[in-house]
């Protein structure tokens, strides 16, 4: 008997598509049933949560509704808002409202494809350009979520066919997880140097010299609110012929000139800076500022660019407005500033460590993920929001409470916060 007459469906696969296995079941042969048991994925899933949940890790979604002024409301309760990211304030902004309205008005609610397809409105170019300026780079280009621009981003630009040569990414202990996911995904070797530790780095370069070298760091550090020697990174890397990737997520719109980041202080060191949209300048997205041949290469290669549906015309219309903005706004960063100071200087009086902070972002670094919990708890009894951080989005043993200021915040609130924290020590 022919195979076609046992099993008739073979007749139909495509040209070279083989079956895995001779059939068994089919016509006159006894089937025998050889699967494995079935997964439980549910039981699962449950297990890793309530692991999880026994360590006092478990991460668990609450909604808010942001009022402004450093405030939301969460349970029926309205708290100063000591977690969040709107830095500057801005994602209230009457100018960055009024944009949004008017982009939405000019361009419709959504952008309907990708940049290489339809989505590559007008306005991008017009945005990108003052971006370029802003930063002292050739070129910019506009993507969407920071986690996703860095993670197809690094990976592009790490990729060993293109340059020619084995690849080595140089990162930065404490980087974001989206560059370390970049980098694992480019499937370059990966070696991290110890926080801010340039002579570590040094010694790493130094093995480097067949690879073609990309070094990654942040400028303000998201976790610890300290920062990066971006002139003498910078310095390091030329000297090696390293290539220097620079996350300014936190400190787009706060630092540097005008506002633009501090890799705007010494744009001929940093040869690509990523940024996002959703902090400081209040409202969604992600950027890259480089050279003009790197724009094009990603354009070419980056999946983040190349599959992902563009941002939404409101979406640019506010980013748009923020770009503005930020040069005027020297008066709301200085207010901040010493609002990042007052409460500093207060977290330590009162004996808490706050590591190496020296920017808006104030860890308070408790060490035991319970105690941890149990501080966010009592603080928003008190009215306080503020964010508890535990491994392994931070080393083991430095669980901590994240603190984050805005320019929207007054004086009162970090005195307030102190009050309550002293009875808490």
């Amino acid at each position: 008997m022919k195979l076609a007459e046992v099993c008739p469906f073979r007749r139909n696969l495509p040209r070279g598509l083989a079956l895995a296995a001779p059939p068994v079941a089919c016509g006159h042969r006894k089937f025998t049933d050889t699967r494995r048991s079935g997964m439980d994925f549910e039981a699962a899933y449950l297990n890793y949560a309530a692991a999880r949940q026994e360590k006092m890790l478990l991460r668990v979604l609450k909604e808010s509704e942001p009022l402004g002024q450093g405030k939301l409301r969460r349970d029926g309760r309205v708290l100063i808002n000591f977690a969040g990211n709107d830095y500057l304030g801005l994602s209230h902004h009457p100018a960055l409202i009024a944009a949004a309205k008017r982009y939405a008005e000019a361009f419709g609610t959504g952008s309907a494809a990708s940049r290489l397809v339809t989505g590559n409105l007008s306005c991008f170019s017009e945005i990108e350009e003052k971006l370029a300026a802003g930063k002292g780079k050739e070129a910019a280009l506009i993507l969407a979520a920071g986690y996703q621009t860095n993670l197809t981003v690094l990976a592009a630009l790490a990729d060993k066919d293109v340059l020619g040569r084995k690849v080595t990414i140089l990162a930065d202990r404490l980087i974001h997880n989206s560059l370390l996911q970049g980098a694992l995904l480019s499937g370059a070797r990966l070696a991290r140097f110890h926080h801010n530790d340039l002579a570590h780095l040094e010694t790493l370069l130094a093995r480097e010299s067949e690879n073609a070298v990309i070094i990654v760091s942040e400028s303000v550090f998201g976790m610890d609110g300290d920062v990066a020697d971006l002139a003498a990174l910078g310095a390091l890397a030329k000297r090696f012929g390293a290539m220097l990737y620079i996350d300014e997520a936190h400190a787009t719109g706060l630092f540097g000139k005008n506002g633009f980041g501090l890799a705007a202080d010494c744009p001929d060191l940093v040869d690509i800076v990523m940024g996002t949209f959703g902090k400081a300048l209040g409202s969604f997205g992600s950027y890259i500022a480089c050279s003009k041949a790197a724009r094009d290469f990603l354009v070419q290669r980056c999946g983040g660019l190349v599959y992902s549906t563009a941002l939404p015309p409101q979406v640019l219309g506010s980013i748009a407005a923020a770009i503005d903005l930020v040069p005027t706004l020297e008066a709301e960063r200085a207010h901040l500033e010493t609002l990042s100071q007052r409460l500093r200087e207060g977290l330590v009086a009162l004996g808490f460590d706050c590591g190496a902070s020296a920017t808006q972002i104030v860890p308070v670094i408790i060490g035991d993920e319970a105690r941890a919990m149990a501080m966010v708890a009592a603080l928003e009894e008190q009215g306080f929001l503020a964010a508890a951080i535990r491994p392994p989005t931070v080393p083991q043993g430095t669980a901590r409470l994240r603190l984050s200021l805005s320019a929207a915040h007054q004086t009162e609130d970090i005195d307030a916060f102190l009050s309550v924290m002293a009875g808490l020590q």
